[in-house]
């Protein structure tokens, strides 16, 4: 089995080649991905297995603030509930990292201390990508400089809906290489350099209209360099679904197979509570394995989610639904 991205250096020599690959990828069965994303979603979880599965998707939220009117004093706050999720019990995992705007890495980095919780920022004009690429690379270059250990990026979507393929290509590999700091290696996809912010490309797969196209997308990603592959901003009409996470875990099996290479996914926007989470979960075992049940290669780009895990977590342990006034707000 190859495991370099050598087997397509032909398909991103020109935006023709890159277009036939694409094109030439098997279509999407859309009833039957939408029947297989149900289907996995009606599996049920028993106490004990439910109990594991609520630490491990405390362990894989991307803790979020984005919004205009963050302050550092918000940033502070959850960057400490990141830390210590329930303060009444120190056995609460701690999320996988805090995602805020570039202007706010620093403060969250101070803020953790040097806790075990990564700090990712969204970069490239997020939400929207309007803007020329100079800009998306400075935005980029300032969050790594400012500490940041993970870039969540958009795609121009225009551009892709266009069928301007090749471009969007570009423009994910010159982000991978804004996410290398001075002085370290960039890596093509995997795991990420030791030196290097790994890259979450985000799709915004409600904008792109066809299973097909998220397929396109997530293999323009992956080819590119991609370290994570991400549904959503969170910031349109549809997020996260099942069906479209579904066909993204397919993309990413599919590509380690062919290359040796693992990509992670993040589902984001719209998963509020522990049954959808668990849901998920279900989706990646069944359709990648236990290779992704880690927050090294699955997340959820979440800000409410973490209070219904609690809740939960805590009826379990006590046998009492506390509510949403005894956990924190973010």
């Amino acid at each position: 089995m190859p495991t370099t991205l050598t087997a397509f250096a032909d398909v991103t020599t020109s935006d023709s080649a890159l277009r036939r690959f694409l094109h030439g990828l098997p279509g999407v069965d859309a009833v039957g991905l939408e029947a297989r994303a149900a289907s996995l979603g009606t599996r049920s979880i028993k106490t004990t297995a439910k109990a594991y599965a609520i630490d491990l998707a405390i362990s894989m939220i991307d803790l979020t603030t984005l919004e205009g009117a963050d302050t550092p004093g918000k940033v502070r706050a959850l960057s400490a509930k990141a830390v210590h999720p329930d303060p009444t019990d120190r056995t609460t995992p701690m999320t996988a990292a805090v995602c805020v705007y570039p202007d706010m890495v620093a403060t969250a980095k101070a803020a953790l201390n040097g806790a075990d919780v990564k700090v990712a920022s969204v970069a490239t004009a997020f939400p929207a990508g309007r803007a020329a690429l100079p800009v998306k690379l400075a935005d980029t270059r300032d969050a790594v400089a400012a500490g940041a250990d993970e870039i969540d990026m958009v795609i121009d979507r225009g551009a892709f809906l266009a069928g301007r393929y090749l471009e969007t290509y570009e423009l994910i590999k010159a982000v991978k290489e804004a996410c290398v700091r001075p002085g370290g290696t960039s890596q093509a996809g995997g795991s990420g350099g030791g030196s290097a912010a790994r890259l979450k490309v985000i799709f915004e797969t409600g904008e792109l209209s066809t299973y097909d196209n998220i397929r396109r997308a997530s293999w323009i990603g992956m080819l590119a360099g991609a370290d994570f592959i991400k549904t959503s901003t969170g910031k349109v009409g549809v997020n996260a679904t099942p069906a479209n996470t579904l066909l993204m875990l397919e993309a990413v099996r599919d590509f380690k197979a062919q290359t040796g290479i693992q990509i992670g996914v993040k589902p984001a926007g719209g998963i509020r509570t522990t049954k959808d989470a668990i849901k998920f979960l279900v989706l990646v075992n069944e359709t990648v394995g236990e290779d992704w049940l880690s927050n090294h290669w699955f997340r959820f780009g979440a800000s409410s989610l973490l209070n219904d895990l609690l809740m939960q977590r805590q009826k379990l342990s006590t046998g009492r639904y506390s509510g949403p006034d005894y956990v924190t707000v973010d």
